[in-house]
């Protein structure tokens, strides 16, 4: 098992190092940011509004909405927030800053900021390019954008080796690394043994996931904004107690990510490279910009034109990481946690329990952690599967959906590190196709993005004044 670790170790090492994937994720969505004229930041505003406060298509013809999809775009969201406010957010963080201290944080926000670029060309091309299955339901994402929209051999090898690594990757990301901190949270804070977790969590994904995409999308309706705003909450609670400490912080976290940290208390110091590496690598596990998955579910949204879905699914990378990534760090960092020693999850409960919440902070990142997880459980089955019949039909949907909720218990029983150094494998594998594809279809996508935007600037005017949308050649 050590030289699998050691493996896996070096291949993580190499995957996230300064030659690939940094500055390939970082500057295919600083590309974008300029070809999209900044568009994250000029039409934030009208997205979170389109997001938040309409959450449906407005009908053509006042008879019923007629935009094609499986859900609405709120549903759409919540789905991809559940796949993405997970453990990333709670112990994710912590391993970013005890690893490469506070200026990793800087670097999960430069990957949230472009990132929202790529989250947002990603999810217009899903839509774009999106399909109808045998079961009359819609199927999109990179392993159909990548195909249609890139012509000849490259396009479908770059479209096959994404969906490969994505149905495998769900496992990682999306499956063993939650189930695993669900079950080491929860036996520290509460002491229920693993075994019972993995098998409470067996059960409870595999009832959702036999409805498919619209119980899954009804179930994180429900819940997401509820567990966000209850983790938000208790986070303020906190930083209220050490708000003479956010100014001091927020230089740390500035000034540590370009001169690395020097060793304190239980932390060994690190490097301006450790802070940059990890920064971005749990960045990307938290918000998945560029990942490319955000796209599958957006292509299962009701929208009458990908602008509008592209741009409602941008804001997930804000909410994500620059809300709740923040949250979390802010209070990593102002109540001192970061240089206790302490590792994951368990450094932002030590974190959670100072102030008011003394006595209550570490059960508080338990039940956060379980519902955050297990709504990541939910959203990535829904992506594995998407990719799983793109390749080899939908004969495989439900031996799929099987599959991935029996791995759940193996996820609640594995060894953490092993479990994290896998899934930013898998993660980075899943990224390269799709950030190659990005790039090589940024064109088309700031083509019509511009062309829309010129006709509905502001995102107010209603579907049947701008005619049916045809796509360009």
């Amino acid at each position: 098992m050590s030289s699998f670790a050691d493996f896996v170790s070096q291949a993580g090492s190499f995957v996230w190092g300064p030659f690939l994937l940094i500055p390939l994720l970082l500057g295919t969505g600083l590309f974008l940011t300029i070809r999209l004229g900044g568009l994250q930041f000029r039409k934030l505003g009208p997205a979170l509004r389109l997001a938040l406060v309409q959450r449906s298509e407005k009908p053509r013809d006042g008879s019923g909405d007629t935009a094609r999809g499986d859900i609405s775009h709120y549903q759409a969201l919540t789905t991809a927030l559940a796949a993405t406010v997970g453990v990333g957010n709670i112990a994710g963080v912590a391993t970013a800053i005890g690893l490469g201290g506070p200026g990793a944080l800087f670097w999960m926000w430069v990957t949230g900021l472009v990132g929202m670029a790529s989250k947002y060309s990603e999810a217009f091309l899903g839509s774009r390019f999106r399909v109808t299955d045998e079961k009359g339901e819609q199927r999109g994402g990179p392993q159909e954008y990548l195909k249609q929209g890139i012509r000849g051999p490259l396009g479908k090898v770059l479209a096959v080796a994404f969906a490969l690594f994505a149905a495998l990757a769900a496992f990682g990301i999306g499956n063993m690394t939650q189930t695993n901190t669900i079950a080491h949270s929860l036996d520290d804070t509460f002491g229920v043994p693993p075994l019972v977790t993995g098998i409470v969590i067996t059960v409870l994904v595999g009832v959702v996931l036999v409805g498919g995409i619209k119980r899954i999308g009804a179930v994180t309706a429900s819940f997401v904004p509820a567990m966000i705003l209850f983790y938000l909450l208790a986070g303020l609670l906190v930083l209220a107690t050490n708000v003479t400490a956010i100014p001091d912080a927020l230089a740390l976290v500035f000034t540590d990510a370009f001169t690395g940290t020097a060793a304190t208390g239980g932390f060994v110091g690190s490097t301006v490279a450790l802070a940059l590496q990890f920064g971005v690598a749990r960045g990307l596990f938290s918000n998945e910009s560029g990942l490319g998955s955000a796209a599958i579910v957006a292509a299962a949204a009701k929208s009458h034109h990908p602008v509008r879905q592209g741009l409602v699914s941008m804001t997930q990378t804000f909410i994500d990481t620059i809300v709740v990534v923040t949250f979390t760090g802010l209070v990593i960092i102002t109540s001192g946690a970061w240089y206790s020693g302490s590792a994951g999850a368990a450094m932002t409960a030590e974190a959670m329990s100072s102030g008011p919440l003394a006595q209550v902070g570490g059960a508080v990142v338990a039940i956060a952690v379980v519902f955050f997880a297990l709504s990541t459980v939910i959203g990535w089955a829904y992506y594995g599967e998407r990719c799983a019949t793109s390749l080899f039909g939908i004969r495989v949907s439900l031996p799929y959906r099987a599959v991935f909720t029996l791995v759940c218990l193996v996820g609640a029983l594995w060894e953490l590190d092993l479990v994290w150094g896998v899934a930013d494998i898998l993660n980075g594998l899943m990224a390269l196709p799709n950030l190659v594809g990005l790039l090589l279809l940024s064109g088309l996508v700031a083509r019509e993005t511009r062309a829309y935007l010129k006709a509905d600037p502001d995102l107010t005017q209603p579907p049947s004044s701008l005619g049916d949308y045809t796509p360009s050649r």
